[in-house]
């Protein structure tokens, strides 16, 4: 049996901001989720590890459901 969560579906992340003098971390969340440089936008899946990144990085991102 499917539960129906919150965390179903997918999210569009766009990277808005440079990385450039970031910490390593915020910089591995941005790869991680995708991200090759400014303007570059991914789909992903809306999952509590991806949201996880977002959320650390999320002065750098511009988020929107799919």
């Amino acid at each position: 049996m499917a539960e129906n969560n919150a965390n179903d579906g997918q999210v569009r992340v766009k990277l808005v901001k440079s990385t450039a003098g970031r910490s390593a971390r915020h910089k591995a969340c941005v790869i991680g989720l995708g991200l090759r440089r400014i303007n570059h936008s991914v789909v992903v899946a809306n999952t509590p590890e991806n949201r996880g990144m977002i959320n650390k990085v999320s002065y750098l991102l511009q988020v929107e459901e799919v």
